[in-house]
C-alpha cells in the first residue's frame, strides 16, 4: 500500500526544509525582483499574493510534485462527478452540485440530481420573495421584521457569517438573529426584544433531530404559543430546512414550507443549500444567487486551471509545506473587514471538522500531521492582542490576510487605514527588526525575528459573488489538502462520538451507575442535585439522544 512519508517526493522536500533552514523570505525577494509576480494570482474578483512565504524555487516545484503524484485529480474528477467519496458514510459529496449552474446533468446512482435542485432553488426564491415584499404575513396578518435561525454547527454558522458579511445588501425592513448554543441564556436574549405576530422562525436541522437545535426551536414554539394569542398559528411563522419533511410537519410546520435539501450534502458546506434560506431573505434572491455564481466560478477554476495556477492548489500546498516540514500547529485567519468577523469561526469549522482525522480513508493510521488548528479574529483587534505572540513568541504561525480594497462610502480615510496597517504588519512579520544592546551586544527587547510568513486575499469589493469565491476557495484547499492527506474530509465521527455519549448519560441522570468513570460520576452527582425532581427534569420521559444510534449520521 502507497505510504505518503516514503513517497520520493515527500522525502526530497524533508530534504529541501533541512536545506531551507537558515534562508529569509526577504532574501528570496532581492535575489529575485520577479517574485511578486511570479508568486500572485487573479481569479476573477479575488487576488492572491503568496509571495511572503519561507518557499524556494525549489520548494515549490516540488510541492507540485506532491499534487502531481497524489490521487487529487481522480478525487475531484469523482467529487465533481456524483462519485462516492464519503467512504465511511458510502455518500457522494455534491455541495458542487447546489451550484453548479451549467446545462449539463450531475448524476447520483443513475440519477440526475439538477432538477430536484432547480425545484428547491425556485421555492427559495418564492418564498424570499413574498417575505422580503410583505406578501408573506404571520397569523395577524402583519408582515414579517425580525427572522430567527434555529440551527448549530453548519447550519448556523455559514449563513450567520454570510448575513453578516453582506449586511449592507440586507433588507432594510428584516432584522436576522441565529440561536445555535443550547444555553438557554442564547434563545432567552433574542426572543425577549421580539414581537411574535412578526417574527419568523426558521428550523435547520438535516435530521430534525439534531438535540440543540431541537431543544432551542421547542422553545421557541412554546415561546410563540404563550405570547402570540388568539389565534396563533405556528405554521405560519415557523419554516424548516431539513431532509426529514415527516418530522418537521409533526412539528408544526406546512408540508410546503419544508425546505429540502440531500444526504449528499454535509452540514459544513450546506450554505449554499436551503439552509441559506437566510442568506436569500436578507440579500434577496438574485444576490443569493450571486453568492452561487461566485462560488461556481470558483470551482471551474478548481477545475480547469494548471496547478501551478490553480489558487486552492496553491494555498493547500503551502498549508502542507508549513503542517508537515515546518512544524506548524496552526492557521491563523485574520480579515481586515468588519464584515468578515464571522469568517475565522466558519473556516474553523470547515477545515478541523473536515481535516481533523488520524487515520485514512483505508482506516489506518496516518504517520504525519493533518489538519492545522485554525483560529483568527479581525486584524484591527489582533494588533493589539494577539500579534504579540505572532511577532516575538515561540509559536510559528502562517497568517491569511483577508480585506476587500473598495471602501464604503465617506470611510475612505478608515478604509485607507485599514488596508495600510494590514500591509504594515505583513510586512513586519516578514522582515522582522533586529536591534542589539549597546550595553551586551545582544538582540534586546525591541527585536522581532521576522520570517513569518503569510497570504494575501485582496476582494475587489466585498459581494456576494466574491464572498461566493471565497468560501469555495477555501472548500477546494481543504479538500486538496485532504486528498494529498488520504483521508476522508467529509464525515465527523468525532462529533459523533460527543453526541452519543451525552445521549447516554442523558439518559441515564437519575442512575447511580458506575459505568463512567470517577470523575463522570462525580458531576453527573453535582447536576443531579440541582435536578431532584424527576418530572422537573429537562430529560424527564423520552430523552433527548435516546435514539442516538453508535454511528449517527451526520446532521
Amino acid at each position: 500500500m502507497f505510504q505518503l512519508t516514503r513517497s520520493v517526493t515527500w522525502q526530497a522536500l524533508e530534504r529541501l526544509r533541512d536545506a531551507t533552514a537558515n534562508d529569509r523570505i526577504s532574501d528570496y525577494f532581492a535575489s529575485d525582483p520577479q517574485r511578486f509576480d511570479k508568486m500572485s494570482l487573479r481569479v476573477g474578483g479575488l487576488f492572491l499574493d503568496y509571495s511572503k512565504h519561507l518557499i524556494s524555487d525549489a520548494v515549490l516545484a516540488k510541492l507540485l510534485e506532491l499534487a502531481d503524484h497524489s490521487v487529487l485529480v481522480q478525487r475531484r474528477a469523482q467529487m465533481f462527478s456524483g462519485d462516492i467519496i464519503n467512504v465511511t458514510e458510502d455518500r457522494p459529496v455534491l455541495h458542487t452540485a447546489l451550484r453548479h449552474l451549467g446545462d449539463d446533468p450531475v448524476q447520483v446512482d443513475g440519477k440526475d440530481v439538477m432538477p430536484e435542485i432547480h425545484q428547491t432553488r425556485e421555492q427559495i426564491k418564492r418564498f424570499s420573495e413574498a417575505v422580503r415584499s410583505g406578501e408573506w404575513r404571520g397569523h395577524s396578518g402583519e408582515r414579517i421584521k425580525d427572522v430567527v435561525n434555529i440551527g448549530i454547527g453548519g447550519s448556523d454558522l455559514g449563513p450567520n457569517m454570510a448575513c453578516r458579511a453582506l449586511l449592507k445588501y440586507r433588507h432594510p425592513e428584516l432584522n436576522f438573529h441565529f440561536v445555535s448554543n443550547v444555553d438557554g441564556a442564547h434563545i432567552q436574549k433574542v426572543l425577549k426584544r421580539l414581537d411574535p405576530a412578526t417574527t419568523l422562525f426558521i428550523v435547520s436541522t438535516k435530521t430534525f433531530s439534531t438535540q440543540e437545535t431541537l431543544l432551542n426551536a421547542k422553545t421557541a414554539r412554546r415561546w410563540f404559543l404563550e405570547n402570540a394569542g388568539d389565534g396563533a398559528d405556528v405554521g405560519a411563522h415557523f419554516i424548516a430546512a431539513s431532509t426529514n419533511r415527516k418530522a418537521a410537519m409533526a412539528f408544526g410546520i406546512r408540508e410546503e414550507n419544508v425546505f429540502e435539501f440531500w444526504a449528499w450534502v454535509g452540514g459544513r458546506y450546506s450554505m449554499w443549500s436551503s439552509i441559506g434560506l437566510p442568506i436569500a431573505l436578507s440579500v434577496g434572491f438574485e444576490g443569493f444567487m450571486k453568492l452561487l455564481e461566485g462560488a461556481y466560478a470558483m470551482d471551474r477554476h478548481f477545475i480547469e486551471a494548471p496547478f501551478d495556477r490553480n489558487m486552492p492548489v496553491l494555498m493547500a500546498l503551502i498549508g502542507i509545506w508549513y503542517i508537515n516540514f515546518q512544524n506548524a500547529e496552526t492557521q491563523a485567519i485574520v480579515p481586515y473587514d468588519q464584515a468578515l468577523h464571522q469568517l475565522p469561526a466558519f473556516l474553523q469549522q470547515l477545515d478541523m471538522e473536515s481535516n481533523g482525522k488520524s487515520v485514512d480513508i483505508f482506516g489506518k493510521p496516518v504517520g504525519y500531521k493533518t489538519g492545522p488548528i485554525v483560529w483568527g479574529e479581525t486584524g484591527s483587534n489582533g494588533q493589539h492582542a494577539f500579534f504579540q505572540l505572532l511577532h516575538q513568541g515561540t509559536r510559528y504561525v502562517p497568517i491569511d490576510f483577508i480585506a476587500s480594497l473598495k471602501p464604503e462610502p465617506g470611510m475612505e480615510e478608515h478604509h485607507f487605514a485599514l488596508l495600510t496597517n494590514m500591509l504594515a504588519q505583513a510586512n513586519a512579520f516578514m522582515e522582522g527588526s533586529q536591534e542589539e544592546s549597546k550595553e551586551h551586544g545582544q538582540l534586546d527587547h525591541y527585536s522581532c525575528p521576522g520570517n513569518r510568513p503569510s497570504s494575501t486575499l485582496l476582494l475587489d469589493e466585498l459581494t456576494p459573488h466574491n464572498l461566493g469565491a471565497l468560501i469555495a476557495l477555501y472548500e477546494h484547499k481543504v479538500f486538496v489538502q485532504g486528498a494529498i492527506w488520504n483521508i476522508n474530509s467529509f464525515d465527523q465521527w468525532g462529533v459523533q462520538l460527543g453526541k452519543r455519549i451525552a445521549g447516554e448519560i442523558s439518559e441515564r441522570i437519575d442512575e447511580r451507575t458506575q459505568d463512567f468513570d470517577a470523575s463522570t460520576q462525580g458531576l453527573l452527582a453535582l447536576v443531579r442535585a440541582h435536578f431532584k425532581d424527576h418530572q422537573a427534569s429537562p430529560t424527564a420521559g423520552k430523552r433527548p439522544g435516546k435514539s442516538t444510534p453508535k454511528r449517527e449520521k451526520r446532521s
